[in-house]
């Protein structure tokens, strides 16, 4: 990385520590960086979606407590939670409030700020940049993210897949969460207004229930 390309600070855990309403958009704009043999990509956020483990929230893994997929929720902030969603694609979370309390932040989209050309090798598809990392599978797939790093602590320097702090938007915009059925009215989606990665708004729709460890909640 140059100096111009390079990301802040990396996030501390007591910045992943407080009321889920404002430590999930505060995650806006930070850095979410992998290093890869074939390259580093970094991916500043744009869109996040908040889900509670204090027991009223049931769109959230954690709702019934732990099992042996979510007990890293239940784990010290900072950790990263991946899951397989609807036998599809991976989704990423970071592990936010004391531990455990069961609380994530879904990483649903952003802006590829370094690596452009290896994301985009990774996304052939995307017409645009802006798409590289619009939606949480594509953020996932650009950043080469997959279940080898379930559990990584992403504010260790050393770990191949890390949080940092970045520049902060300059206004957030909160609504209700998206592709959810239950509790899907809470206002915690949190995105930074008007930036074109945000991911397109898709209410919640009724899917056949999927095998277990294949839901689409975090």
């Amino acid at each position: 990385m140059t100096d111009v390309d390079r990301p802040g600070p990396l996030v501390t855990p007591e910045e992943l520590v407080g009321p889920l309403d404002a430590v999930a958009p505060s995650l806006l704009g930070c850095w979410v960086v992998t290093d890869r043999p074939e390259g580093t990509v970094a991916v500043r956020l744009t869109e996040v979606e908040a889900y509670s483990g204090a027991g009223d929230d049931p769109a959230a893994h954690s709702h019934r407590g732990p099992t042996p997929r979510s007990a890293v929720v239940f784990g010290p902030p900072g950790h990263l939670y991946v899951y397989f969603s609807y036998g599809v694609h991976w989704c990423a979370n970071v592990v936010v409030e004391p531990e455990g309390h069961g609380s994530a932040v879904l990483l649903r989209a952003g802006e590829v700020v370094v690596g452009e050309p290896l994301a985009r090798s990774r996304r052939p598809a995307s017409a645009r940049p802006r798409d590289l990392a619009r939606g949480p599978a594509r953020l996932t797939s650009a950043l080469s993210i997959g279940p080898d790093d379930r559990d990584r602590y992403l504010l260790d320097p050393s770990s191949p897949v890390r949080l940092h702090r970045g520049p902060a938007p300059a206004s957030v915009t909160a609504g209700p969460r998206v592709g959810i059925t239950h509790a899907a009215e809470l206002p915690w989606r949190y995105t930074e207004t008007g930036a074109p990665t945000v991911s397109a708004f898709r209410a919640g729709v009724r899917r056949r229930r999927p095998a277990a460890g294949q839901d689409g909640t975090p």
